[in-house]
């Protein structure tokens, strides 16, 4: 069993940033991809970051490539998100995810990929 805590959601002004953490608990966590998803209203979830076991290998949405940046604290089992540049359009629910059975060098972007889901944290971002 793998357990995801978000947290670091807030409001925050367009072109402002914020750091999202999400820690993980559970003896598969270090063997385990992680990723953020998010979901605004009305919208499907959508893949933002993912890391993989250990670190080294990040994928990032298109959306975000060049504001956003993940990283993983396999000491600590934490992962973060770091966003910068916040547009209106950053504004939903962020989802920490862990795929239990990825392979050492891939980082899923599907959904049906990860195994364990963390209960969102708010992110509003106002123009």
């Amino acid at each position: 069993q793998v357990q995801l805590v978000e947290t670091g959601g807030g409001s925050v002004q367009a072109g402002g940033s914020l750091t999202l953490s999400c820690a993980a608990s559970g003896r598969q966590v270090s063997r385990s991809a992680m990723a953020w998803f998010r979901q605004a209203p009305g919208k499907e979830r959508e893949f933002v970051a993912g890391v993989n076991r250990n670190g080294r290998v990040t994928d990032l949405a298109e959306t975000v490539k060049g504001r956003f940046t993940i990283s993983r604290d396999n000491d600590k089992n934490m992962v973060y998100l770091q966003m910068n540049s916040l547009k209106p359009e950053d504004t939903a629910v962020y989802y920490c995810a862990a795929d239990i059975n990825a392979i050492l060098l891939t980082v899923p972007k599907q959904q049906s990929s990860y195994d364990y889901w963390g209960q969102g944290t708010q992110v509003t971002v106002s123009s």
